[in-house]
């Protein structure tokens, strides 16, 4: 069966093309629904948001005003000062007559000790022993070593500032052990060793 040309071109010219094309797409639109408020019925949880909620300023710099405050001229210029040593750490020590606050470079102790209870033990020994733990407000510089060290010698620096309170201090603290100075320190590595002692691994193969 034969197909004329003629009517193949015919059938060609009858079909219609759309050549339009847009050029910018269009535009999405969405709706904005409003969700409803936030209901906590969990008191303990809501205190919880709400703290997380505001933020909370630092208090170092009021810390630091407060500590200058009450110590007018410098830790220096205090009667009531003593210096303890342990290790590499060396901490000077003021006590001023209050109720029993107690500051490590312009922080609270438990802060800077981090909640540590056994440096915060440390601290407070001294006090306690003579039943001053809520008498006398302590404020220290710290520098050196590291935090268990600090606080030994935190304490040692409080034992001596109370016996210029009173020398009849010295009969319990020394009773107690907290005026002796802890020599103790790491000794140096010796040529050919790891550390002190410790020598190279032997292989013999």
């Amino acid at each position: 069966m034969a197909i004329s040309m003629s009517s193949l071109t015919s059938s060609f010219a009858s079909l219609s093309f759309s050549s339009q094309i847009t050029q910018k797409p269009q535009a999405l639109s969405f709706s904005r629904q409003k969700l409803p408020p936030l209901v906590i019925t969990n008191p303990k949880l809501a205190a919880v948001v709400v703290a997380s909620a505001v933020a909370v300023e630092p208090e170092t710099a009021d810390l630091k005003k407060y500590v200058k405050s009450r110590l007018p001229g410098g830790i220096a210029a205090q009667t009531l000062i003593g210096t303890g040593r342990r290790k590499c750490a060396i901490a000077r020590v003021v006590l001023q007559e209050g109720t029993g606050k107690l500051f490590i470079n312009y922080r609270d102790a438990k802060e800077y000790l981090q909640g540590n209870p056994l440096w915060l033990q440390y601290v407070k020994v001294p006090l306690v022993t003579l039943g001053y733990e809520t008498s006398y407000d302590v404020f220290v510089k710290a520098h050196g070593g590291g935090l268990s060290g600090q606080a030994q010698a935190i304490s040692l620096g409080i034992a001596r500032a109370l016996l210029k309170v009173s020398e009849n201090h010295r009969t319990p603290l020394r009773k107690e052990g907290l005026l002796t100075r802890d020599s103790r320190v790491v000794e140096r590595k010796k040529v050919g060793l790891k550390k002190a002692r410790k020598a190279p691994q032997f292989s013999k193969r």
